[in-house]
């Protein structure tokens, strides 16, 4: 994330005293065949971000934070819906974008960045893109790829460009230090992750060990996927919410970029950074036949 400098003295308090843990999914997350064998709901047991139980009313839930039991139905900020198909299992092919829309969105792309690779990071974070009416898993979808789009030039770039940036991203204030090397936390994937601290956050929360191994973001796609999600799903960034609950609960797609970049653009900071977001996010939910929504710009 080589515009989200700003962000990093708030993440490196986070992480250095343990309150990122507040962040992170649990290691219990859903896996593609999450409805098929959620439990059933059960009022005072431990739920971590990620867990779909079946409710009384027989319809699926996901937990977005991790909670002890909260009544699904009452408690949205712990729980949100989760759609099956009739049989029980998640929607067809876990994502509302097909490969042909995906290919349209993205006509120039790195081949490293494939479809296959982004459907397999799905169920690292099941509720994306499969909370809400169909409408908004589509705005969210849009939403999550427009801002990838306009972090990477419509990916085409894997790694951060401007390799003179590369030894600044080592925190050695963290106890964990930096055992890749001073340069080796530079910006890669979708949402050109970067900084030692977000790599560590990330692997934990992915149960991946990026902390020493962080060239796998770029050499694996479906792991760089999973770090886009990752900080889709769980991180505020700049912002007050993060980008998914900002699509899911309505707040609109410029919510989306005050948390991923809104110290450098929103506010009238960089109105053609935002408007360049604004554009995508607007053509992607074209193709996929929905409205924009409000509250496009922050």
């Amino acid at each position: 994330m080589r515009r989200h400098r700003i962000m990093a003295l708030l993440i490196a308090i986070l992480v250095g005293s343990g309150l990122a843990a507040v962040f992170m999914p649990a290691a219990t997350a859903a896996t593609a065949d999450a409805c098929t064998s959620a439990p059933n709901w059960s009022a005072g047991t431990w739920y971590g971000t990620g867990n779909v139980v079946k409710y009384t009313d027989g319809k699926y839930y996901i937990a977005e934070h991790d909670n002890p039991g909260y009544d699904p139905t009452i408690s949205t900020w712990y729980w949100d819906p989760y759609s099956c198909s009739g049989s029980g299992d998640p929607s067809p092919s876990g994502f509302v974008v097909s490969e042909a829309q995906f290919n349209q969105m993205f006509p120039n792309r790195n081949s490293f960045y494939t479809y296959s690779g982004l459907t397999a990071a799905l169920s690292a974070y099941p509720g994306f893109a499969n909370t809400g009416s169909d409408t908004v898993k589509k705005q969210e979808a849009a939403a999550f790829l427009a801002n990838v789009s306009h972090e990477t030039g419509g990916l085409v770039y894997v790694v951060e460009q401007n390799q003179a940036n590369y030894p600044h991203y080592c925190d050695w204030s963290q106890s964990y230090g930096c055992p890749a090397g001073q340069a080796a936390y530079y910006g890669r994937g979708p949402i050109q992750l970067s900084w030692n601290f977000n790599y560590k956050a990330a692997g934990d929360a992915l149960g991946i060990d990026l902390l020493n191994n962080p060239w796998l973001v770029q050499n694996d796609a479906a792991v760089a996927w999973k770090t886009g999600l990752w900080y889709w799903n769980t991180q505020n960034g700049p912002g007050t919410m993060t980008p998914h609950n900002a699509m899911v609960n309505q707040a609109g797609f410029g919510q989306t970029i005050r948390s991923i970049n809104g110290s450098l653009e929103c506010d009238g900071r960089n109105p053609a950074q935002v408007q360049s977001r604004v554009n995508s996010y607007t053509q992607f939910t074209q193709i996929l036949g929905v409205p924009t929504g409000s509250n496009l710009y922050c």
